[in-house]
C-alpha cells in the first residue's frame, strides 16, 4: 500500500485545508454530509436578513449558516471568479434572495469546486443531504462536476418515530452520486434475494430460480436504499452524535466506488464515520472537521476500534505551550475540548455554568466478571488561568458528591507545593491490581511531552457525547 497520502486527520476550515494541504488529482472518492440546519422551519431558510452580523465560529452542533457579512463576501468572491458556477450562483440571488439558503450555497460552492479539483479523474462523490435543500445542490453539481457526470440520486429511506400533523413524516435522505468523468470506479454492490425458497427453488419476480446460486450472489443495489435503518438510541454503534450516519451506509458507498489502498476524504467529518469504515476497509483516509470537539471524538473512536494498529496524523492542532495557550486565550471551550482529547476523556456539558465543576468524564470496568462489574468513572476538571489549593478542593467535593474513584486537574500553570499536597492528601483509589492517586494534577505542557494521567489501564467504556 502506498504511503504517499498517509491518514490525515486536519483540525479548521475545511476550504482552507482543501486549498492548503490536498494536493491536484489526489483522492478517489469523497463523502460529505455537510452540515444543515433541516429541524427549523423550511421557511426560515427564506427570510431576508438585514445588517451586520458578527461571524460566530461555528461550534458542535450548530450547523445553521446565516446570510451576513462573512457569506456576502464569500458569494462576491465566488461570482467574481466567473464560469459556470458563478452564473448559477447570480441565479440563486435572483432565486431565493440575500436569505440563509443563498448563505449556505456560497458557503457550499467553493468547497465543492476544490472536491473536484482534488479528484482524480477516475474519482466519484456522494453529498448527502436532506430535500430541503437537495435541488438546489443538484443545480449546483451540475455546475461544477457537469449534468453529463451526475449518475445516481440516491435515496436512503429509514424509519422511526414521527410527530407530525400537517404533512407526511419525512424519513428519507438524498445522496447526490456525480463522478469527475465516465471513467470512475464502481463495484457493482448485491444485496441479498428476500424470496420464498420451496424445495430448493425460490420466488421471485414470478419465476422459479435455482436457489443457491441466486442467493448466494445477490440482487445489484439499485438507487433507494432500505434495508440499513438509521441509528437508534441504544445501539453500541451510536457515538451521540446527532447527525451520525450508520457504518452500512458508508461500506457501501466506500466499497462501490474505492478499492484497497484508495484514497477516501470526508471535508465535514463530524464523528468520523466515514474514516471508521475506510479504516476498516483498508483505504488510505483524509477527514477534517472545524471543532476540537469532533477531532477528540474520531481520535477516541479510532483508538476504541483500531487500538494502536491504526496510523494517522493530527495537523492543525496545538503542538506547543504557547499554541495551547493560544487557543486557551481565543477560544476557552476549543481548549477545553482540545484538553480532554488528550486524555481520551469524553466532554460533558457546552453550556457556560452548567457542568457543576465537570469538564469532562472517562468511564471504565478494573474487575474481572460478566456484564454485572460496576461502571467507573474519571472526572476532569480543565483550567486554563490562574489554579490555586482551591480548585484542588472543589475538585475533591466533586468527586465525593459524583461517587467518582479518580478526579485529575488539567492545567495551564504549574501546579504549587500547597496544591500537590492537597491533592496528596485524598489518598489512593484501589483498582483490581494496584493503587492510583485519587486527585491527580497534570499540566498541558506534561500531556505534550507525552505524560498521561495514573488510572486503571483496563476495558474503557464507550460512552457518548451529550447533545
Amino acid at each position: 500500500m502506498s504511503m504517499k497520502i498517509p491518514n490525515k486527520l486536519y483540525y479548521g476550515d475545511n476550504l482552507d485545508i482543501l486549498r492548503r494541504y490536498v494536493k491536484d488529482e489526489s483522492v478517489d472518492l469523497v463523502y460529505l454530509d455537510p452540515p444543515f440546519n433541516s429541524n427549523r422551519d423550511y421557511n426560515v431558510l427564506f427570510a431576508e436578513q438585514s445588517g451586520k452580523r458578527a461571524a460566530a465560529q461555528i461550534k458542535a452542533f450548530e450547523d445553521t449558516w446565516r446570510w451576513d457579512e462573512t457569506s456576502a463576501l464569500a458569494y462576491e468572491e465566488i461570482v467574481e471568479a466567473g464560469g459556470k458556477v458563478s452564473e448559477a450562483m447570480q441565479a440563486f440571488h435572483i432565486y431565493v434572495g440575500e436569505s440563509n439558503m443563498l448563505a449556505y450555497l456560497a458557503m457550499m460552492a467553493p468547497r465543492l469546486v476544490e472536491l473536484r479539483r482534488v479528484l482524480k479523474s477516475t474519482g466519484s462523490i456522494y453529498l448527502h443531504c436532506d430535500p430541503t435543500a437537495s435541488h438546489y445542490l443538484k443545480l449546483l453539481m451540475d455546475k461544477v462536476f457537469g449534468a453529463e457526470n451526475f449518475r445516481n440520486e440516491i435515496v436512503w429511506c429509514y424509519s422511526g418515530p414521527s410527530n407530525v400533523s400537517s404533512h407526511y413524516p419525512r424519513k428519507h435522505d438524498t445522496i447526490l452520486f456525480y463522478t469527475k468523468s465516465n471513467q470512475h470506479i464502481f463495484n457493482i454492490q448485491r444485496i441479498p434475494y428476500k424470496g420464498l425458497v420451496v424445495g430448493g427453488k425460490t420466488s421471485w419476480a414470478g419465476k422459479y430460480i435455482d436457489a443457491q446460486k441466486y442467493l448466494d450472489r445477490g440482487k445489484a443495489c439499485e438507487d433507494w436504499w432500505m434495508n440499513m435503518p438509521a441509528l437508534q438510541r441504544n445501539e453500541r454503534e451510536r457515538l451521540g452524535y446527532p447527525t451520525q450516519k450508520p457504518e452500512a451506509l458508508l461500506e457501501r458507498i466506500i466499497k462501490a466506488s474505492s478499492n484497497e489502498g484508495d484514497v477516501v476524504l470526508d471535508p465535514f467529518c463530524g464523528c468520523g464515520t466515514t474514516i471508521a469504515v475506510a479504516e476498516r476497509l483498508d483505504r488510505k483516509w483524509i477527514g477534517i472537521d472545524v471543532t476540537h470537539l469532533a477531532i477528540s471524538l474520531m481520535k477516541h473512536r479510532l483508538s476504541s476500534k483500531f487500538g494502536s494498529e491504526v496510523k494517522y496524523k493530527v495537523i492543525g492542532e496545538p503542538v506547543s505551550l504557547p499554541d495551547a495557550k493560544e487557543l486557551a486565550k481565543t477560544d476557552p471551550y476549543q481548549f477545553q475540548w482540545w484538553s480532554l482529547g488528550l486524555v481520551g476523556a469524553r466532554p460533558t456539558e457546552q453550556k457556560k455554568g452548567a457542568d457543576k465543576g465537570i469538564d469532562g468524564r472517562l468511564y471504565f470496568h478494573d474487575e474481572p466478571g460478566g456484564k454485572k462489574r460496576k461502571t467507573k468513572q474519571i472526572i476532569f476538571s480543565v483550567k486554563a488561568g490562574h489554579t490555586g489549593v482551591s480548585h484542588i478542593r472543589d475538585l475533591r467535593g466533586v468527586i465525593e458528591r459524583e461517587g467518582a474513584q479518580i478526579g485529575v486537574l488539567i492545567c495551564v500553570q504549574k501546579p504549587t507545593k500547597d496544591m500537590k499536597r492537597e491533592a496528596a492528601s485524598a489518598g489512593f483509589y484501589s483498582s483490581y491490581w494496584k493503587k492510583h492517586p485519587k486527585l491527580q494534577v497534570i499540566t498541558v505542557k506534561e500531556l505534550l511531552d507525552g505524560k498521561t494521567i495514573n488510572r486503571p489501564d483496563l476495558e474503557m467504556v464507550n460512552t457518548t457525547f451529550k447533545r
